[in-house]
């Protein structure tokens, strides 16, 4: 008979994990190491991670490696893939995210995204780089996608954070029932929190879903004294204007716990992604923003009451 501890391991929750990135100085103070945790609630036409948007492992497929060997085609039991003189062919449609043709795939043209991971198993990556968080304040991050979309493995992650003593950031939309924050707030140490709209309109149509939600729970985190850092995206075209960074600040100044806001400037790294992920008429691209007009943003914030403004530029560079 199994012991309690076995058991508890058998019956933990695992979570879908689609990129681990060691050594991040983006994602929450000092040197951390960032999970990415699979499926979101949200489709922003901008997504930078569009490979985080299903809740199931899928398929990138990049055309410039694929040195049309066949044998993805020989691999793929359900005929998603071709190989003819056109070149190769892959079907969406029939592809239900296996992995065995990437696994085959010898120039990496195919690689699976999304994999299931145990708790433990991301605290045992974590503690290998646990001297670069005590020399720079840093520790994990859980990213995504959205991560409270897979509340009970977020839970499980943090309570193991805690018993290293890790410090513990969650990345978030936002979007998620309030009673899953709830029962992670003890275990957060600081929550990245994204506003990506204070228009209504805008924000149901370029993210998919209503900021009702959103808003709420950040007044809620707020009013339990929550660390919270508001990452705020601006797009060029979108919400690069007067009337978004006025409600921006009065949003702000109704917040409690006065949050640093982190202007992130849009940048293009995300096209490339889509397209291998096979999202490419999910929207338009957007401009990138320039240096110059981010440097103008962050200091009308500033001149509208925003006290503690910080301004990303890290991927326009």
């Amino acid at each position: 008979m199994p012991d309690a501890c076995a058991r508890e391991t058998v019956n933990s929750p695992k979570g879908l994990i689609f990129d681990i990135k060691r050594f991040a100085i983006n994602d929450g103070p000092g040197i951390r190491t960032a999970f990415f945790l699979k499926g979101c609630p949200l489709e922003c036409l901008w997504c930078h991670n569009p490979e985080g948007i299903a809740p199931a492992p899928e398929i990138l497929y990049d055309s410039r490696f694929c040195i049309r060997c066949g044998a993805c085609v020989t691999e793929c039991t359900e005929g998603a893939h071709s190989i003819s003189a056109a070149g190769h062919l892959y079907d969406r449609r029939l592809c239900r995210g296996c992995g065995a043709c990437a696994r085959r795939c010898p120039s990496q043209a195919l690689r699976l995204v999304g994999r299931e991971m145990a708790a433990a198993e991301l605290i045992e990556i974590a503690l290998r780089d646990r001297p670069f968080y005590t020399r720079t304040g840093g520790g994990i991050t859980l990213s995504g996608g959205e991560p409270m979309m897979q509340a009970a493995f977020v839970l499980e992650v943090l309570t193991a954070a805690r018993v290293e003593r890790l410090h513990t950031c969650v990345d978030t939309s936002g979007f998620a029932p309030w009673p899953d924050f709830a029962r992670v707030l003890r275990y957060v140490d600081l929550f990245l929190y994204d506003l990506k709209d204070t228009d209504a309109r805008r924000h149901q149509a370029n993210t998919g879903v209503d900021p009702s939600l959103i808003l709420a729970n950040l007044r809620q985190l707020d009013q339990a004294g929550a660390n919270l850092t508001l990452r705020c995206p601006i797009i060029p075209g979108v919400n690069d204007n007067e009337e978004h960074f006025r409600e921006l600040s009065r949003l702000w100044k109704s917040l409690a716990t006065a949050p640093v806001m982190e202007i992130l400037p849009h940048h293009k790294m995300g096209e490339a992604k889509r397209e291998r992920i096979g999202k490419t008429s999910a929207g338009a691209p957007f401009p990138q923003a320039d240096p110059h007009s981010a440097q103008g943003w962050a200091e009308r914030l500033r001149t509208l009451g925003v006290t503690r403004v910080e301004l990303n530029l890290s991927h326009l560079q």
